[in-house]
């Protein structure tokens, strides 16, 4: 479902890049017709209605799909709250021993070999001797 969805996300995307292009812009600088002259393609108040319009739904259209390519995208996740896991102990699976707290004085032993444990011990600058 998201695959054919996304399809046709893709497909309005590049029709509505297409229809954009296609219009005249304010000045004219840009239009296709060439400043104005009858024999152009795509001239005249009917077609820039056209344009208008056809913008318009492929404009909705990509809203619509953006929307339903969220809904789908969140529907298997679970919704979790940072706050929800704030100022509660970890959890130990059934028939664990929770973990022991430290001594007094002590610090606790943390696994080695991380970025943030190699910055801690300062710049390793070779000596020459």
């Amino acid at each position: 479902m998201a695959t054919v969805l996304l399809v046709i996300h893709l497909m309005i995307a590049a029709g509505l890049v297409g229809v954009v292009l296609l219009q005249r812009s304010e000045g004219g600088a840009l239009g296709m017709g060439g400043g104005g002259g009858g024999g152009g393609f795509l001239t005249g108040r009917g077609t820039a209605n056209l344009l208008t319009r056809t913008t318009a739904a492929l404009a909705a259209g990509f809203f619509f799909t953006s929307l339903m390519l969220t809904i789908l995208a969140n529907q298997g996740t679970a919704t979790r709250s940072i706050l929800d896991t704030v100022n509660q102990p970890a959890q130990t699976a059934p028939g664990t021993a929770a973990p022991s707290p430290t001594p007094a004085g002590e610090a606790p032993a943390a696994p080695r070999g991380g970025l943030l444990d190699k910055l801690q011990g300062g710049p390793q600058v070779p000596q020459n001797r």
